[in-house]
């Protein structure tokens, strides 16, 4: 493209940006409730809500709680909650069977909530780190990631989670194959219409540490997980890593994390054209969320800055800690 401009005086820029209405008229990206899925974080018990202390304002809520945070979400039009266990440490093993279990927390919440908010979809985290007690996102053995034996167990909780009624699964584990496995495996099972939105690009990040708080991976993870999540110098990779999804049956794809990875967004999505996603991971919230409370930096307007970069840089949608904020001003609800 290349535009064509009259010379000063006869073409001023500041013309278009001297009201409100008309900046709004010339956006070129705008910021919708519809763009944003609410992560949240669930415990065992009833009528808890449990402070993360590196996420403010983020709890861990029962079961009931989630129902009734699902509600909220509903109400403003935020279309999509992700719901991430907090497991008990006396259920993590080696094998993390409890990642298949039908009566684990995200399983019995998704059927929960589905029964009281059936129109809310919903997202699950496909990964076996919640349920493991080395922490790691695969089988591990000899201190070795395995691939081919993780793929195996991904594909039994693929089946327990679409089982439970989740209509988006979200594979986070970066094992080569797993989309594949799990599409197989939903379309001989007739859920064939429960769509895969695929963590394609998922960096090794230093971002993700308030998250590992938040469902207590960080005491159990040895070791760190760069021999399977993407090194961050990487970008022409990420794009091998979104064709080969792609290719093996994933509906949508998403860069994790987010405001450190524009680039990587705005390549996938010219690239393929997909419905592309980013994270917003908990350390990029963390880190506002810190700055506005110490008075450095207007917190809101921080928050809805960095979610509008995401759609200027193609994506179609956004995770987001800041999910029930945002549709709230979005609105010109009441906080």
């Amino acid at each position: 493209m290349n535009p064509i401009h009259a010379p000063f005086p006869l073409s001023r820029s500041r013309r278009l940006r001297r009201t409100p209405w008309m900046r709004d008229l010339v956006r070129e990206t705008a910021l919708g409730v519809s763009d944003l899925i609410w992560p949240i974080f669930i415990r065992e018990g009833e009528g808890i809500r449990e402070p993360v202390a590196s996420l403010p304002g983020v709890d861990r809520l029962s079961i009931d709680n989630a129902a009734i945070a699902a509600e909220e979400a509903a109400t403003l039009g935020i279309p999509v909650i992700a719901l991430f266990p907090y497991t008990d440490p006396a259920k993590k093993t080696p094998d993390a069977a409890e990642a298949w279990n039908m009566e684990n927390l995200v399983n019995r919440a998704t059927r929960a909530i589905k029964a009281k908010v059936p129109d809310i979809g919903i997202m699950l985290d496909v990964a076996l780190d919640p349920y493991n007690s080395d922490g790691h996102d695969g089988i591990v053995r000899d201190g070795i990631i395995l691939n081919d034996e993780t793929l195996m167990a991904l594909e039994k909780q693929t089946l327990a989670q679409a089982e439970s009624g989740a209509d988006i699964l979200g594979p986070s584990d970066m094992m080569d194959g797993r989309i594949g496995i799990m599409r197989q495996a939903l379309e001989s099972h007739d859920f064939a219409d429960v769509a895969i939105m695929s963590y394609s690009a998922k960096y090794a990040s230093a971002f993700y540490g308030p998250f590992r708080d938040a469902v207590g991976a960080n005491g159990a993870l040895k070791g760190d997980k760069k021999t399977y999540q993407m090194d961050f110098g990487n970008t022409d990779e990420a794009l091998r890593e979104v064709a080969k999804d792609l290719s093996e049956g994933a509906d949508m794809v998403m860069v994790k994390p987010g405001m450190p990875y524009l680039d990587v967004c705005q390549r996938v999505k010219s690239e393929f054209g997909v419905p592309t996603f980013a994270y917003q991971v908990s350390g990029e919230y963390a880190m506002i969320c810190a700055a506005g409370q110490n008075g450095w930096i207007d917190q809101d307007a921080a928050m809805l800055e960095s979610l509008g970069a995401f759609k200027r840089a193609g994506c179609d949608g956004i995770l987001t800690y800041f999910a029930n904020r945002t549709a709230r001003i979005l609105l010109n609800e009441d906080l």
